[in-house]
């Protein structure tokens, strides 16, 4: 029993880590393979990679959207640093489909950019000001106040297919780096039209 335990303990010490090695990847798609599950890439800090697609993999177009839709009762996604003593800045914000309600909701941070947070949640007050309209949004367990300069990017989702992927397509997707060096993911964020995802 006590090899038991200490086997469990083991598994429970080691499985934050094995999470851990998911990463964010931004980067413009080079390359497809023939069957569409591989993808070569050069990221946004210059450097190849290949990112290969389970079976399955769902695809998402990010397309942009108005500014008119962050009203109270959406849920949406802002990625943002810290604004002085008023709260936070946002840097992006995603508005999400309604059918997505609940998505990462929460606080965290992100590697968008040094300090950087993400913020997911349902916009309760929106308020217009000289520097840019501030938004309160709440999500479970607390909220957090973020104002929206006038040139923020504002992004929304809609299904994507395999086909979106090809040469000259940017994408933003979170995936873990395999053994053999190769990412696996099973989502990607593809930009419709040109358009180079924000977050």
């Amino acid at each position: 029993m006590l090899r038991v335990a200490a086997l469990l303990i083991a598994a429970l010490i080691a499985a934050p880590a094995c999470a851990q090695t998911a990463v964010n990847l931004r980067a413009t798609i080079d390359a497809v393979s023939p069957d569409g599950a591989t993808l070569s890439l050069h990221t946004r800090a210059g450097e190849a990679a290949k990112l290969r697609l389970k079976p399955g993999a769902n695809v998402v177009r990010i397309v942009k959207a108005d500014i008119a839709g962050v009203k109270p009762g959406a849920y949406i996604g802002v990625a943002a640093v810290p604004d002085g003593d008023d709260g936070l800045k946002a840097l992006e914000v995603h508005i999400f489909p309604e059918a997505q309600r609940g998505t990462g909701d929460g606080h965290r941070a992100f590697d968008l950019a040094p300090g950087g947070t993400m913020t997911n949640g349902a916009v309760t007050v929106r308020l217009q000001g000289a520097s840019g309209d501030r938004l309160t949004v709440h999500y479970n367990g607390g909220e957090q106040s973020i104002r929206i300069p006038a040139d923020t990017p504002v992004v929304t989702f809609e299904p994507g297919q395999p086909a979106d992927l090809k040469p000259g397509a940017a994408i933003f997707v979170r995936a873990v780096r395999a053994d053999d060096g190769v990412y696996d993911a099973a989502r990607v964020s593809v930009g419709k039209d040109g358009l180079v995802p924000p977050m």
